[in-house]
């Protein structure tokens, strides 16, 4: 999960950033130079926040945000929610938001009784909640007049995902796409059996010879047919009708695997 949820944090950091009236003054994928400099424990330069790879974001992000909010603990979406959260305002900030919209006291340490809280809650109804009170506290921020709409599309953008996530229970895009998948080549391989068997020929032929024996044992004229030439005829059905009966309890199993 974290890797998806990185992914989606990583649309809206962008590159290389140096904006005057940016607090966090020089970042590379949201990293700034003070977090860098933390991260490798030395003063950096502004090139070496530039030249910060994407692995060594991750590793920060990783360690100095959703661990530390305990994100692989919350529901999914959620986690995403408090995650970007977390990015954009500091991991404390996040935590104390996350625990007043739960009603649980706002120390912003992620403890037993606030993942309980998270847990027990509506997924969907914390999710909103947390990210109408991140949108009140950006509006209060002084820069909110030169980044705002930007925040705004970004919160909107990340709360749309973050639902969307708990709606499906946190189950990754490519799962759900191969378990489709996977429905539908077990549909297609039913559907080519049973064309199979409507279009053999050796099954109509099975068929007309047990319908003619049938007819033969009931004194009807059956166009000249001898009784030794119904009885190779249903000596043949007989053999049509097992590879018949193990198609079509093939196709049942197939149906009820779907």
């Amino acid at each position: 999960m974290f890797q998806t949820a990185l992914a989606a944090v990583l649309r809206h950091e962008g590159g290389f950033a140096d904006h005057p009236d940016d607090p966090g003054g020089a970042t590379m994928m949201g990293i700034t130079q003070a977090t860098l400099a933390e991260w490798r424990g030395r003063p950096v330069t502004r090139d070496e926040v530039r030249a910060l790879s994407r692995a060594e974001a991750a590793a920060i992000y990783r360690a100095r945000y959703w661990d530390r909010i305990r994100a692989d603990e919350l529901p999914a979406g959620l986690d995403l929610a408090v995650f970007d959260l977390a990015v954009n305002s500091g991991p404390g900030r996040a935590v104390r938001l996350l625990q007043r919209v739960l009603a649980v006291p706002a120390d912003g340490l992620i403890g037993p009784r606030t993942l309980a809280a998270a847990r027990a809650a509506d997924s969907a109804a914390s999710i909103r909640a947390l990210c109408a009170a991140r949108r009140a506290f950006l509006q209060s921020l002084p820069a909110h007049g030169v980044f705002g709409r930007g925040w705004a599309r970004r919160v909107a953008a990340i709360e749309a995902r973050a639902l969307a996530l708990a709606a499906g229970q946190g189950r990754p895009e490519g799962k759900r796409q191969a378990d489709k998948n996977s429905n539908s080549i077990k549909e297609k391989d039913t559907m080519e059996t049973t064309k199979t068997i409507l279009s053999s020929r050796t099954v109509w032929a099975n068929a007309v010879g047990f319908a003619a024996l049938a007819l033969s044992w009931l004194g009807f004229d059956v166009g000249g047919l001898d009784r030794d030439a119904l009885v190779e005829n249903l000596l043949q059905g007989l053999a049509g009708l097992g590879f018949v009966l193990s198609t079509i309890f093939r196709v049942i199993a197939t149906r009820r695997l779907i």
